[in-house]
């Protein structure tokens, strides 16, 4: 652990007994994030040298320190080769919501394994997406998959797209149980105009 982690870490040490315990809580919140960018370092070399259950926790362990400095590994794992590795990379990359994600996200919409489909689409909830990205998701409201066809209602109606309000309603009559459900909740996401 360097060294200006640790002053900081030390610093906060005695909130973690304050009268207040949202102070507590603040403070505990704040070694933990302290200690997780502390160990990125490890992380990187679990990611690298792992059996697949510590890289697939590694990359969640990277979405948890977040900001731009854990992209570079997390976009790479995103093009591996191994299903598990990239379903987990997309995934992370929506969560922290880095602009930069948003040409990995729609790249893996192109993905041969529909999980990593479905993930990506999910993932582009998260941003403010071009008109092509919208026109990219839209084409997924009629694959006749429940998870792909879900996951697009849900993602089209969490961005607002209007343009995606009738197809949705139309899959309320789907024959997949997960499309009409996401459907349903949908139409209660897309704003009435």
């Amino acid at each position: 652990m360097n060294n200006k982690i640790r002053a900081r870490i030390d610093a906060l040490r005695p909130l973690l007994k304050d009268a207040a315990s949202d102070v507590r809580v603040a403070a505990a919140q704040a070694i933990e994030k302290l200690e997780a960018i502390s160990s990125k370092d490890e992380i990187l070399q679990a990611l690298k040298t792992g059996d697949m259950g510590t890289r697939v926790a590694a990359i969640y362990a990277l979405g948890e320190i977040g900001g731009e400095a854990v992209l570079p590994p997390l976009v790479y794992c995103a093009g591996r080769p191994e299903t598990d590795i990239r379903s987990a990379a997309v995934e992370v990359l929506g969560r922290l919501a880095l602009p930069a994600a948003i040409p990995i996200l729609a790249g893996r919409l192109d993905d041969q394994n529909t999980a990593v489909k479905a993930r990506a689409i999910s993932a582009l909830s998260h941003f403010s997406v071009s008109g092509e990205v919208l026109q990219k998701l839209r084409v997924f409201l009629d694959a006749d998959n429940g998870d792909l066809e879900a996951e697009a209602a849900l993602t089209l109606a969490q961005l607002k797209d209007l343009d995606s309000l009738e197809r949705i309603v139309m899959l309320l009559s789907s024959s997949h149980a997960s499309t009409r459900q996401a459907a349903a909740t949908a139409l209660s996401l897309i704003p009435l105009q």
